[in-house]
């Protein structure tokens, strides 16, 4: 597997208002690349947009089919191709099983596993088109452990793993790589804003920046590897850098 030179390229961004989905598509810009900010809050895309030169901001709910496919053929439209896909979008849901509301559950089941799905139907004829691509899946490393009151979000997030896993092989002999990155506690809105980067949360768990996770899903764009689990604890330099 080749890596691939970002500049140029075009690549969606789903989540991207905040935290990894944001910090992924200010590093595609610095990279060179053309960023697609895709996410439901209209607002802070048309912010992000400004800040990235004017960067396609697409105001998008990745659990409509309709919205999706208005944001590939947008995307489509402006750069005449897409080159990669990330999926980030995704909502936390912390609650013991016993009290589980079921309604509340299937409607995470939708935006966390569902649409990984649809989205990535969704850009897989222009990566075809393109004759080449790669995607990169956003998990947790809440699917590494058994943690009570999590177990709704890590299942959730445990069948991004395996779709993962699908996907690359079922793709394995188009040029498409499909990536899985598992970030550790990452200081952003989804945890409720209530982490700092580099904050110690407990011996050996460290909040990790969003850059730093977005430097690792720049990482799996260019080199297509099947996965990169980022480490609890300090932030690992390493983790960042493109193999050879």
């Amino acid at each position: 597997m080749a890596n691939l030179d970002l500049h140029g390229t075009t690549v969606i961004v789903t989540g991207a208002s905040s935290g990894i989905g944001a910090a992924t598509a200010r590093l595609l810009h610095l990279a060179g690349a053309h960023p697609v900010l895709a996410a439901r809050r209209a607002d802070r895309l048309a912010e992000l947009s400004d800040e990235l030169g004017g960067a396609l901001a697409v105001p998008t709910d990745v659990t409509d089919r309709a919205a999706v496919q208005r944001l590939v053929d947008a995307a489509l439209e402006r750069y005449g191709r897409v080159d990669g896909l990330v999926n980030n979008a995704g909502v936390a849901l912390h609650e013991p099983l016993e009290a589980l509301d079921l309604d509340e559950f299937t409607d995470v089941l939708k935006l966390n596993v569902v649409s990984v799905v649809g989205v990535t139907q969704a850009v897989l004829p222009a990566l075809r088109a393109a004759g080449r691509g790669r995607i990169v899946n956003v998990s947790s490393g809440t699917t590494r452990m058994v943690l009570p009151g999590v177990g709704a979000y890590a299942a959730t997030k445990s069948a991004v793993n395996m779709l993962s896993a699908v996907w690359r092989a079922e793709l394995a002999d188009s040029g498409i790589d499909v990536s899985l990155v598992l970030p550790s506690i990452t200081a952003t809105e989804f945890g409720g804003g209530r982490f700092t980067p580099g904050q110690q949360l407990r011996p050996g768990m460290v909040a990790h920046d969003p850059l730093y996770v977005g430097r690792v899903i720049l990482r799996a764009l260019r080199t297509g590897e099947e996965r990169l689990d980022i480490p609890h604890g300090e932030e690992v330099a390493e983790l960042t850098r493109v193999p050879a």
